[in-house]
């Protein structure tokens, strides 16, 4: 199975810039959005009936803000929408699709927004997140995990750390709360192919960094420890244009 990720960026937006001719092309089993900024009601139907695939959207009560949608061609057993807590779920940033052999979240994190002022919203975000993954980890299920997760690990995930070390995104419990996820488990797939710097899945629109590559990996696929020997590649589709972020996926074993 191929699972791809995107933060679009605004759904309606992206259509008008080749979405459906790009998702045709690349036919993923599985694609997850995030960023949506739509309501179900707002979508024209070649949006929401592509052949071939189911589709499942999750928006936030804020109209144009957030939301979530999964594309895809297998039927889960369940979905769900929002982790069971309202003051995260009315934000509409998350889908759990239960496909027997995995558990799929497909996510939008919250940024820290401006002036950091949202960091402890983020932080808490991250911990009951956590706290519902590791039930279902303990239960004995595979997970993966995809979404804009908001956060660059490592010095290596962007171009510019020093001059980012204060700002939301790379800020040292932002990233220490990444460390202390991969640690109680789980695997960021990208990093356990490739360890090298310079690749990116997020660029600033405002300051035209896409052009000069000055980005930052915020996207990512995560999967339980467990999962790790059917992740036959993980890659960043770095050339797709539509959005300040570009699409991320894997290549997964069933």
């Amino acid at each position: 199975m191929r699972l791809i990720s995107w933060n679009v960026n605004g759904i309606r937006a992206v259509e008008k810039k080749g979405f459906l001719e790009w998702f045709h092309r690349e036919a993923p089993d599985i694609l997850c959005l995030q960023e949506t900024k739509a309501e179900e009601g707002q979508l024209s139907d070649v949006l929401k009936n592509v052949p071939g695939y189911r589709s499942f959207w999750c928006s936030a009560e804020k109209k144009g803000y957030s939301g979530v949608a999964v594309y895809s061609r297998r039927d889960p057993v369940s979905v769900e929408y929002g982790l069971g807590k309202k003051e995260f779920d009315s934000e509409g940033r998350t889908l759990v699709l239960d496909y027997r052999d995995f558990v799929l979240f497909n996510i939008y994190f919250p940024n820290g927004g401006a002036g950091n002022k949202r960091v402890p919203f983020k932080m808490a975000f991250y911990a009951f997140f956590q706290k519902k993954v590791e039930e279902l980890r303990k239960a004995g299920r595979h997970v993966v995990i995809c979404g804009d997760v908001n956060t660059a690990h490592t010095e290596i995930d962007l171009a510019r750390p020093r001059e980012n070390s204060k700002n939301t995104g790379f800020l040292p419990e932002e990233r220490a709360w990444v460390t202390s996820f991969l640690e109680a488990g789980y695997v960021d797939t990208f990093r356990h192919f490739c360890k090298e710097p310079g690749h990116y899945s997020w660029w600033d629109y405002k300051t035209g960094a896409r052009a000069r590559d000055v980005g930052w990996r915020i996207d990512y696929f995560f999967v339980d420890k467990g999962s790790l020997p059917r992740i036959r590649k993980a890659f960043i589709l770095k050339d797709v244009p539509g959005s300040d972020h570009c699409p991320v996926g894997i290549d997964l074993a069933i």
